[in-house]
């Protein structure tokens, strides 16, 4: 519960700072409120924070491309700062695998949708 706090309370620092990726954090609070109660995960997915930012997500498997970008170059930054630091060609040769498969996955697996949602869930045209 103290993690699905936390992660909650990063999500929403994320909404107002764009270098902090919102989905993924809320995410991870989403998991974590459902591991630890039943009463947190209502509570949570009746929260306007996880009705415009992950449940289209989770339903519809889409994200506007603003969304896809921010955890993109989030995960970028990250990535890259292991691959300075690392001496190890193996290691770093996995990190450009990574790379590779989490655009690939987010090209091709996650729809992109337009526009941004509003808190019933469905994207404005």
């Amino acid at each position: 519960m103290i993690c699905g706090f936390i992660a909650l309370g990063v999500g929403v620092l994320g909404i107002i700072l764009p270098l902090i990726p919102t989905t993924p954090l809320l995410l991870l609070a989403s998991f974590c409120f459902v591991k630890g109660s039943e009463r947190f995960e209502r509570w949570f997915k009746g929260t306007k924070i996880y009705q415009k930012q992950l449940e289209s997500f989770i339903n519809e498997r889409a994200m506007t491309l603003r969304q896809k970008l921010t955890i993109l170059l989030f995960a970028d930054v990250m990535i890259a700062f292991a691959f300075i630091v690392v001496n190890n060609w193996l290691a770093r040769i996995a990190l450009l695998i990574i790379v590779l498969y989490k655009y690939y996955y987010f090209i091709y697996k996650i729809k992109t949708v337009p526009g941004s949602y509003s808190d019933a869930g469905k994207y404005n045209h």
